[in-house]
């Protein structure tokens, strides 16, 4: 496999986006692989969660500006800029959680993916 098509596997965008969250301090961020799940809409999951409406938008900025500069690639979609409580960046094969804390503590989104293999990542 060429070095050029490795960068563009759905893991390595999942990875570019933990950087992108990583880089302004988001917390406790994980990754659900949905690769092996009947009905899933895309292979990874990345959430994650910031105490202030301010830092999720940072986050969701962080995390477009790291996949653009690596992979020159947008989200598909996005949703929930403006109130910045849950703001959601589709990557087609990666859609990007990122929650204000007591939303994501609301919503449970790992619970309903309960069965996808999960990865904690560090804050940096």
């Amino acid at each position: 496999m060429s070095k050029d098509k490795k960068l563009l596997s759905s893991e390595n965008l999942a990875e570019i986006v933990v950087l992108g969250m990583q880089e302004k301090k988001a917390n406790d961020i994980v990754r659900l692989d949905l690769r092996e799940l009947n009905g899933a809409v895309s292979d990874y999951f990345v959430i994650c969660h910031a105490d202030s409406n301010v830092q999720v938008n940072a986050i969701a900025n962080s995390v477009e500006h790291e996949v653009y500069k690596v992979l020159g690639q947008d989200p598909w979609r996005k949703e929930g800029q403006g109130n910045g409580e849950w703001i959601l960046l589709d990557f087609v094969d990666v859609v990007v959680h990122i929650f204000k804390t007591d939303k994501r503590n609301h919503y449970g989104i790992e619970e309903l993916w309960g069965d996808a293999d999960t990865l904690a990542y560090q804050s940096a």
